[in-house]
Formats: structure tokens, sequence, C-alpha cells
């Protein structure tokens, strides 16, 4: 991987700076201003970091954040103002959000083995969207303060002792039981949007190693004691069966259904669909959003939740073999369900294949770089750097131990300009793995808009002899 040349001034700072001007310079009153601050303010910090520290990854999400703010706030600050100033706004917004996209590829080193993305408006629209959900979850993320940073150091070299002690470092299995499927259910139907589901629940069982920091603290997650699993079968003879897993702060039917369409996978493809709802996402969150104390918060948490996401998934896959007797299942997730896809084929051999779609593979080098100077400093400082970091969490990285499919039933799909999850990271399990990445031009969130996912699912459905309609 080549590094990008480094310069001194960016010149596409002006746009964002301009467009933060043109929110806040107007003399159109409180009303004006009440709409203006956010973007404006967003905008022009931004733009002048972007012009003074450029490299900063931080800068171009919270300019596409400040943007895509922006331009939802053109109707009512049209309505406090005046028509020319609201639409001069609106025109720096959608400016600022295309600079976002377009700054933030600039300055990003592209790995060798990765195609180059294209440049151009559509490109820079689709980076400008990861820009803006990357600046909504940097923005809203939870950092430990003074105390909690301290004990998080500490209770890092406690669980690193305690894997050394117990052999999980060595092998991580011995942390992951096979769980049993759950003794008792409950099953509804269920409705949303037109589409009939049926909604199975059952206890977790899931208990952290008690010996690991963290473990009391985290069995105080009430909600997330009970898995959340929506189903769509088909009446009559046997079908395959699809495992979806959801990405990041999803969890919620309405996005999942948006992700996973039932009209694609159920009706036109014909498969049964099996949807688990992952830790602390959606009716299972432990904070106000989906996805709450998963990848924000005390670090430490994040070996509990992907444990116990392993232990929910193949419980999920218990409770489906002891009730359908042999079923054939295939499993797709994208980005965190990419993740837990690519561990799941580490301990799950009865697959019939697994799509990870752009799957995050280095939670280390995904999470600490968009960490503020100040707590880089510290962790670094009490010995919890990136590297540190990584062996702690090897006990639950897909990368820890090789797949039990064989490699033609694995299959990656990749984002050549993603800007959530970076083109290492798909790299990274297409080697594990040793297949070839299938790469699209486009970006984390254009992944709906994209055809590649679904041929390689179609493919991947095919080469298991599946009757795909």
């Amino acid at each position: 991987m080549e590094p990008t040349p480094p310069r001194q001034w960016e010149p596409l700072s002006l746009v964002p700076i301009l467009a933060g001007l043109c929110w806040l310079l107007p003399q159109e009153g409180w009303g004006w201003l009440l709409w203006a601050l956010i973007p404006g303010i967003l905008l022009l910090a931004s733009g002048t970091a972007l012009l003074l520290f450029p490299g900063d990854p931080r800068i171009s999400a919270y300019m596409a954040l400040g943007s895509a703010v922006g331009v939802l706030f053109f109707l009512p600050a049209w309505i406090a103002g005046s028509f020319g100033s609201a639409v001069l706004a609106l025109a720096g917004s959608v400016a600022g959000f295309m600079t976002a996209g377009r700054a933030a590829l600039l300055r990003e080193p592209q790995p060798l083995e990765a195609p180059a993305p294209d440049t151009g408006p559509r490109m820079d629209i689709k980076v400008g969207m990861d820009e803006a959900v990357l600046g909504y979850f940097v923005g809203g993320a939870r950092l430990p303060g003074a105390e909690q940073a301290q004990q998080v150091c500490r209770q890092a070299e406690q669980m690193l002792a305690v894997y050394r002690q117990r052999g999980f470092d060595r092998d991580p299995s011995l942390l992951h039981a096979a769980p049993p499927p759950p003794s008792s259910t409950n099953v509804q139907k269920a409705r949303h949007r037109g589409q009939d589901y049926e909604l199975l629940r059952f206890d977790s069982g899931f208990a952290p190693d008690a010996g690991l920091p963290g473990a009391a603290a985290w069995k105080g997650h009430a909600a997330n004691n009970e898995c959340h699993v929506r189903l769509l079968r088909h009446p009559g003879p046997p079908r395959p069966w699809l495992l979806c897993i959801h990405g990041y702060r999803m969890g919620d039917t309405w996005l999942d259904f948006s992700l996973f369409s039932p009209r694609w996978l159920h009706q036109r493809m014909g498969f049964n669909i099996i949807q688990p709802v992952l830790p602390l996402h959606g009716p299972r969150r432990g904070g106000a959003r989906s996805g709450d104390h998963y990848l924000d918060g005390d670090p430490l948490d994040l070996v509990h939740a992907q444990s116990q996401a392993l232990w929910d998934l193949r419980r999920s896959l218990a409770w489906l073999r002891h009730s359908e007797g042999k079923p054939r299942v295939g499993v797709l997730g994208y980005s965190l369900g990419g993740y837990n896809t690519a561990l799941l084929a580490s301990y799950e051999r009865q697959l019939d294949f697994a799509v990870a779609i752009i799957p995050v593979m280095d939670f280390a080098s995904a999470l600490m770089r968009f960490l503020p100077p100040a707590h880089l400093r510290y962790y670094r400082h009490y010995g919890l750097d990136e590297q540190r970091y990584r062996e702690i969490l090897q006990v639950v990285s897909p990368l820890a131990r090789a797949p039990l499919l064989p490699r033609e039933r694995l299959h990656v799909v990749a984002a050549t300009a993603d800007r959530i999850v970076l083109p290492q990271h798909p790299l990274m399990l297409g080697r594990h793995w040793n297949v070839p990445v299938t790469w699209y031009q486009g970006s984390h969130l254009s992944i709906r808009y994209e055809r590649e996912p679904g041929q390689v699912l179609r493919h991947a459905a095919l080469s298991a002899g599946w009757p795909v309609t």
C-alpha cells in the first residue's frame, strides 16, 4: 500500500468554508440562525480543519454530516428566512457533501491488491454517504472518561492474563462452547408493511466467562438476554434457509427488511429466511440507540458482544436443526454481519456457503482510527495500543481460526471506495480464506444499489445446489 503524498494546504477546503459562511452570514433573524447553526458550524469548522490539518479522517466525516444536515434543514430555513439565502445554503451543502467524498478518497492510501475507485460526481456522492454516517457514528460515540479509561487499561492487562492462564490465546474455541437449542420458545405471527413473518423469541442463555473483566456488568443488559429471530418460511416441501446477519446499529425490522428484502430473497429467490437480531441491537438494545455499547463505550466489551453474537447465532442454528431436521443453511452478512458470517464459518461446519459482504475484519484499526489524539496518547502510554487491542480481540476474530467450509463455498464482496470498512478488511478475509474478492465500484452505503452482491449470492446458492427461482 503506497502512502498518499502529503500536502500543506488543501484547496478543496474552500468549498465547505464558503458553504458554512452561506449558512452563518445571512441576516435573516433568529429563526434562520436556529436552523443555520449546526450545518454552518460543522461546515466552517471542518473546512478550516481540512485547510490547516489535512489527513485526519474525522474531518471529512464531520463535513459530510454537516452537509447532510444542511440539506435536511433547507425547507425550515427557507420558511424562517428568504428563498434566496436558503437556496444558496442548500447549494453550498450539496457542494460540501460532494467535497467531503472527494477529499476522503484523495487522501486515503489504496491497497495495491484492490482496484482503484472510479472518480467523478457519482462516486463523490456515494463516498459522501459513507462519510456522513461515519460522522454520525463518531460524533455520537461514547468515549471512556478519566476513571473509566484507567479502568480499561488496567482490565486490558487482566484480560490478557486470563487468556494466557486459560489457553484462550492459543485456542479461542475454548472460550466458545457450542450452545444447545433453546428448551422453551415463543413464536408469534407479525406483519410489517404488508409482509407477514414470524417472530421467534427465546432465552439467549449466554453467560460471559466469569473470569473476564466486565463479565458481571455485561449480564446487566436485561433486554439483551432474550434472542429475537425473524422467520419467513414457505409452506409445503422443505426449502433451504438463508441466515441473514445485519450490520451495526441495525436490528429493527424496518431497517433489516430494507437490506434483506423479503420480496427479493423470500418471494423471488424462494428461500426461507432466518434473521437473528445481534446482541444489543433492535429490541435487545441496552441504550437509547440500537447498537449502543457494542462498538462504543468500554472497548473491552466488544469481546463479550462478539462472544454472545457467536453464541446466539449458533443457538439459532441449533433451534433450526432441532425444529427442521437437517435443513440446508447458507449465510449472508453485511458489514458487522459480514464479520459474524466469517466468524460463524470458523465454528459451523454444516453450512452450504458463507457470503461476507463489505466485512469489517480488524476492529482494532477500525476503531482506533477515529479516537481523539488525547485518548490515543493515554491508551498508548498505559500499554493499550492498537496491537495490544488486536491481541485482546483475537479470541473473537474470524482470522484466528481456519474456516470449516471448503474455499469454493466461501465468498467475499467489497467496495473499492468503502470509507466505513476500508478495502484492507475484505482483503484480509480473502487472503485468510484463500479466495478472490469480488469488487464493486461504490461505497459502504451504496451496497443496496449495486448488482454484485446479488450476483455472488445467486452464484453461491446455485453452486450449493439450491433450487433458485
